[in-house]
């Protein structure tokens, strides 16, 4: 307690003020003090009638009643100097609180706590950092590597066609597994992008994940000669995955079993999930800020988000950020078989995923990346960047209610758009188009639609779509993916259709959402939303730039 009544004693001027007041009391009382005493409450007087058998007496002769008040409310006078306390609790810190204490002591002995008191009030006004206009984050690249497409454009021209990406799992014999369609992914190629070796030890996530970060460079038009005006020191990489290497680690295992010799001796750092951010960093020389997040499949919208912030407060001017997984192996197949969360519909793949359809029977996975390149707005016009679309906010929140199933009352998913809306400063008016998380699963698809038509139902304008149900569900590279069909869908008026919506849920407004075909969309502010296991929710926001 009385290293709590330290800390909020040095907290700030107001608590300073009153320490020296409580100093002035303790050695003996002059006019200042009593008049100072005196505007406790009544309230006050009689809480600190009985809290004085817990605290010294007051000293001098001149001490009333009011005087007590004031002591007894705010802790004796030993309590602030109490040397051990202040030295358990701030550590370095014990210094400059000692050499205030000091000034205090020296002034309460010659009646001169308060002036000296109000000394450090000013002190601690002059250290504020100024306040500063905030920093714009905007998109100038995308990279992506999807079932529909490798780079942004084809991607999302197969996106306005309805074009499906599921189909059979061709990467290994799934012929057990009573799921056996995915989006995978069934051409792709590392030349040019990343060194041979490196791309035959790599789990895929990385090669997706490096592939797709250094596409966002091109599609952003930094060649070597824009990269060598950058400020290393502030570009930053903070690319997720929900799974990591998971493919590098089962083939470790599969090694254990005949010997610990025969394991990938890069199996270790191959599988971790920041692995991905740290090698494409070492790559392009960025020493900024460099980690990776995981929250299932919310893991992209949270690397967004905070790689804006990092912009924002200046630690960054360009940040690479998104998410990358590949998970359609046995173990990832068999896991979430083993969840009961895949679609089984294997007869017909393309139609196996379908978002708010009452025919819906679990989500489809899919693989890939999502990068987005995001710069301070001055920086890319310094450069002459094309930009995108702007970045305006966005917010986290957690459901605190089951590992898997969504909170019934939707209340942590309506708190996170509320917030996410707050922190780009814009009213829910302004939102008319909304990717949504979406994932075919029969609970998920239902609460989510539940709070978005709480937050913005009485918008006629509002139209909302699931990229999911063209190329399934990416995990932790689905934010990022999602993330380019929004900025895309920003930049060319039209919206993607929802496939496969044929029998829409009961409760299930269907003007709300886009239907089979594409549709111009004059888009003023698109809400992009994502969910993980654990009640992960995220939603962030972009708009024209303007």
């Amino acid at each position: 307690m009385v290293g709590a009544a330290a800390s909020s004693c040095y907290a700030s001027p107001l608590c300073t003020w009153f320490v020296a007041a409580c100093m002035s009391v303790d050695n003996g009382g002059g006019d200042t003090r009593q008049a100072v005493a005196l505007k406790s409450s009544g309230r006050s007087r009689r809480r600190s009638s009985r809290q004085l058998s817990k605290c010294s007496a007051v000293s001098g002769s001149g001490s009333s009643f009011q005087q007590q008040a004031l002591v007894t409310s705010f802790g004796t006078c030993n309590q602030y100097n109490n040397n051990n306390a202040m030295s358990s609790l701030f550590g370095s810190n014990t210094v400059s609180l000692n050499r205030n204490q000091r000034r205090l002591n020296r002034a309460a002995s010659s009646g001169g706590a308060m002036a000296v008191a109000m000394d450090m009030a000013n002190e601690a006004k002059v250290d504020k950092k100024p306040p500063t206009e905030q920093r714009r984050v905007v998109v100038t690249g995308m990279g992506v590597e999807t079932s529909l497409g490798h780079d942004p454009d084809t991607f999302y021209e197969n996106l306005l066609q309805g074009n499906s990406g599921i189909s059979q799992i061709e990467n290994f014999d799934c012929s057990q597994f009573p799921t056996r369609i995915a989006g995978e992914i069934k051409s792709f190629s590392t030349e040019g992008w990343v060194a041979p070796k490196l791309s035959k030890r790599m789990d895929k996530f990385m090669l997706y994940l490096l592939t797709a970060g250094k596409k966002a460079l091109v599609d952003g038009g930094v060649t070597e000669e824009v990269m060598a005006e950058f400020d290393k020191a502030k570009c930053g990489v903070l690319i997720g995955s929900a799974m990591g290497g998971m493919k590098v680690f089962q083939d470790a295992i599969e090694a254990m079993k005949i010997s610990y010799k025969k394991m990938n001796p890069f199996c270790v750092p191959f599988a971790t999930t920041n692995m991905g951010s740290a090698m494409l960093a070492l790559d392009l020389g960025w020493m900024g800020p460099n980690y990776s997040i995981s929250t299932a499949c919310a893991t992209s919208n949270f690397c967004i988000l905070n790689s804006a912030n990092h912009i924002i407060k200046g630690e960054a001017d360009v940040m690479l950020c998104g998410g990358s997984d590949s998970v359609i192996i046995p173990i990832g197949l068999g896991g979430f078989v083993a969840c009961r969360a895949l679609s089984q519909r294997n007869n017909d793949p393309t139609k196996a995923s379908r978002p708010w359809d009452s025919n819906r029977d679990g989500f489809v996975m899919g693989e890939g990346a999502g990068v987005l390149l995001l710069e301070e707005l001055e920086h890319a016009k310094k450069r002459g960047a094309t930009i995108y679309a702007e970045f305006l906010g966005g917010s986290f929140t957690c459901d605190a209610y089951h590992m898997t199933e969504p909170r019934p009352d939707g209340a942590g998913v309506i708190l996170c758009i509320e917030r996410a809306l707050a922190d780009a400063g814009i009213s829910k008016e302004q939102i008319n188009y909304i990717n949504a998380h979406a994932t075919s699963t029969p609970a998920g698809d239902l609460k989510e639609y539940q709070a978005l038509a709480h937050c913005f139902g009485q918008n006629p304008e509002l139209k909302v779509n699931s990229t999911k149900s063209m190329i399934g569900h990416l995990l932790g590279a689905a934010g990022a993916v999602e993330a380019v069909a929004t900025v895309q869908a920003i930049r060319t008026g039209w919206v993607h259709p929802n496939i496969n919506l044929e029998s829409p849920d009961n409760g299930v407004d269907t003007k709300l959402l886009v239907g089979p075909e594409k549709e111009r969309l004059n888009i003023k502010a698109a809400l992009s939303n994502s969910f993980g296991f654990g009640g992960h929710n995220s939603s962030i926001i972009f708009a024209p730039y303007k």
